[in-house]
């Protein structure tokens, strides 16, 4: 598996080779390579989640499970004995695996996928009006494997949901048939044609139509009734954008949802303590809460079966090809 290949830190090389070991006080042997290209000598633990660690790898698992299913940080420092910062500190270097994990998830390529979009409010540092809050947070789920491909935090503006379709953007380029589903949010949609759109040359005079990339389809389910006082009804789902005349149009109504996602919110509100409501665990920053979604984003997608499909979401998405242990996982190089 490419993802699990060591490479010299240096000078980047995969020429490399065992050259002696050496053992550790709490996790057994540990190897040093070399690199054939520059020579340079280094450890298997090097610009992984456990440089430099000398606690059990098992106590900094059960730590971080223990986190991702709905301990605070406080809770965590008590019940594990260990310090706040200390568990910060696992927390960053584990979230630090999040763009590997995705970098690699993004090279495969899909025939179809379904990705459902919505987003989620909780508190961050205080308790202000919604609209103020940073602690937005957006996602996007595969639909048929649970993968989370975005799980991202802040203000409810155009740039949060920006950051997201342009991370949706890159799916696309590796995928035949995407459909993406909204509940009520048209800026998903807005955004998603704004960056992922091409002129259709027909050959008939008149000015060109800008549609969707091939393959591409955008649905939205209506949360108003009308559109003013006098107009007509809008219907319950509709297709806003326009799409690629070669774009496969099956699309039934009963597909056009979120439910998913709104079962997901739910599970997260239960598993993470920053989104729980009328507590006050929620996060006192909102680099912390994203800390804490960024472990949970790597539990959810590469470690834990999902309870519905028995699977890890991403063998089912065909991103990795077994489950990964927890060795394995700790020890993916990050830089």
């Amino acid at each position: 598996m490419e993802l699990l290949k060591k490479h010299c830190p240096t000078c980047q090389s995969q020429h490399i080779k065992p050259h002696t070991s050496y053992s550790t006080q709490s996790n057994g042997q540990r190897i040093i390579f070399v690199c054939t290209a520059c020579e340079a000598y280094f450890s298997e633990t090097k610009n992984t989640v456990l440089e430099g660690l000398r606690t059990p790898l098992s106590k900094i698992w059960d730590v971080l499970e223990a986190r991702t299913e709905g301990m605070g940080l406080n809770a965590a420092t008590r019940v594990f004995h260990k310090g706040k910062q200390t568990i910060m500190e696992w927390e960053r270097r584990f979230g630090q695996l999040h763009q590997v994990l995705l970098i690699y998830a993004l090279v495969h390529q899909f025939l179809e996928l379904v990705i459902e979009g919505d987003e989620a409010y909780t508190k961050v540092q205080k308790n202000v009006p919604p609209h103020e809050s940073q602690g937005w947070t957006v996602a996007l789920l595969e639909r048929a494997s649970r993968f989370l491909w975005d799980l991202e935090c802040g203000k409810r503006e155009a740039s949060l949901f920006r950051q997201a379709v342009e991370r949706l953007e890159k799916v696309i380029g590796h995928t035949g048939d995407l459909s993406l589903f909204t509940d009520g949010e048209r800026r998903y949609g807005n955004l998603l044609f704004e960056i992922c759109s091409e002129v259709v040359h027909t050959g008939k005079p008149g000015r060109p139509k800008t549609t969707l990339k091939p393959g591409v389809k955008a649905r939205v389910k209506n949360k108003g009734g009308q559109t003013h006082k006098k107009g007509r009804k809008r219907p319950k789902y509709q297709t806003p954008w326009a799409e690629h005349p070669k774009t496969t149009q099956a699309v039934e109504e009963s597909m056009i949802h979120a439910n998913h996602l709104e079962a997901f919110w739910s599970a997260l509100r239960r598993k993470c303590s920053a989104f729980r409501r009328r507590t006050n665990t929620y996060a006192k920053s909102k680099g912390g809460l994203q800390r804490i979604l960024h472990v949970y984003w790597g539990m959810h997608n590469f470690v834990r079966k999902h309870f519905t499909t028995k699977a890890v979401p991403a063998v089912s998405l065909g991103v990795l090809e077994r489950p990964l242990s927890v060795q394995e996982l700790m020890l993916i190089q990050y830089a």
